[in-house]
C-alpha cells in the first residue's frame, strides 16, 4: 500500500476539528498536488455519500479552486446560486447536498499545500465568527506542516551522517551528531504523522551506538529532556524547545538521573552516553 501524500495526517485530523470549531456538519479536503496547479478531495468527515471522493479541483475553479488562486478564505451563502464562483462542479456538489460552503486555503511559505472545507445542508449566510474559527483550524494545519517540512530536513541530513563509531570516541562531527539527535527526538512527539513520526525515532537510533532494547533505561520524554540537555539546554530553553513547562523539564530531568544513577546533569548525560542511548 502507498504511503498517503505528505501533510494527508494533518488534512485529515483538522476536519473533525473544523466541525466542532465551526458547528459545521461537514468537512472535506486535501492537499494540492505537488508541481500541479490542482488539489484533490481525499478527506472528510460528515460526508453521506462518496460524491466528492477523489475530485480534482483546478485552481481558480469552483469555490476551492478559488481558494487556491487567491490564496485566502473563500465562501458563499448558496453554491449552485453563487456568482461569486464557477460552476465546473455543481453536480456533485448538489449529489452531496451542500448549499453553504466555505473554503480556507492551507499555505505554508506562501505556498498553498492544500484546501480545508466546512459545509452546511441549507442556504444561510456563514458568519465571520464560523469563517474565523476556520481560518484558526488551517493556522494550526500550517504549524504542523511547518513542524513536518522541518522533520524532514533533519530526516535527511540524519540520514546522511555515518554511524557514530563507539570505539572512536568523540571526534569532528560529534556535536552536530548530537545536535541533530537532539532536534529529532523534540520534533518526534509533535509530528501528527505515525508514519514520519517512527522514521524520525528511527533516525534517532541510527546515530546512537546503543542497541535499541537498551532504550528501555530511560521513559521517551526522559530521554528527549537529556538529549536538549546533552547539547547545553538550559531547563528553560529544553522547555521552550520540547513544549513543556520549566517545572515538568526538572521532574523528567531528576526521574532521568535516578534512573542512571547519577547525581548531577552532566553525570547523568555521560551515563547515558556510556550506555548508548545518547551520541
Amino acid at each position: 500500500m502507498a504511503a498517503d501524500p505528505a501533510g494527508t495526517a494533518e488534512i485529515r485530523g483538522a476536519l473533525a476539528r473544523l466541525r466542532r470549531m465551526t458547528g459545521l456538519p461537514v468537512a472535506f479536503g486535501g492537499l494540492v498536488e505537488p508541481g500541479r496547479a490542482r488539489m484533490r478531495i481525499s478527506e472528510f468527515s460528515g460526508a453521506t455519500t462518496f460524491a466528492l471522493s477523489g475530485l480534482h479541483v483546478i485552481s481558480g475553479n469552483g469555490l476551492g479552486g478559488k481558494a487556491v488562486a487567491r490564496a485566502r478564505p473563500c465562501a458563499v451563502t448558496d453554491y449552485s446560486l453563487s456568482r461569486q464562483i464557477s460552476h465546473e462542479y455543481d453536480a456533485v456538489v448538489a449529489e452531496e447536498g451542500l448549499r453553504s460552503v466555505l473554503a480556507i486555503p492551507v499555505v505554508v511559505r506562501r505556498r498553498v499545500r492544500g484546501v480545508l472545507y466546512g459545509a452546511l445542508r441549507t442556504a444561510q449566510p456563514l458568519g465571520d465568527r464560523t469563517l474565523n474559527a476556520a481560518v484558526d483550524v488551517a493556522r494550526d494545519v500550517e504549524q504542523a506542516l511547518v513542524v513536518e517540512d522541518e522533520a524532514r530536513g533533519l530526516l535527511a541530513d540524519a540520514r546522511s551522517r555515518p554511524a557514530p563509531d563507539p570505539a572512536g570516541g568523540p571526534g569532528p562531527g560529534w556535536e552536530q551528531v548530537r545536535e541533530a539527535h537532539a532536534a529529532l527526538r523534540a520534533l518526534a512527539p509533535r509530528i501528527g504523522d505515525p508514519a514520519l513520526r517512527a522514521e524520525l525515532l528511527e533516525a534517532c537510533g541510527l546515530l546512537t551506538p546503543g542497541e535499541a532494547g537498551e532504550q528501555a533505561v530511560l521513559a521517551p520524554r526522559e530521554l528527549d529532556v537529556l538529549a536538549c540537555v546533552a547539547t547545553g539546554a538550559t531547563n528553560a530553553s529544553a522547555a521552550d524547545r520540547l513544549g513543556l513547562r520549566p517545572e515538568t523539564v526538572k521532574a523528567y530531568l531528576r526521574s532521568a538521573m535516578r534512573r542512571l544513577g547519577a547525581h548531577t546533569r552532566g553525570e547523568a548525560v555521560a551515563a547515558a552516553r556510556r550506555s548508548g542511548l545518547l551520541p
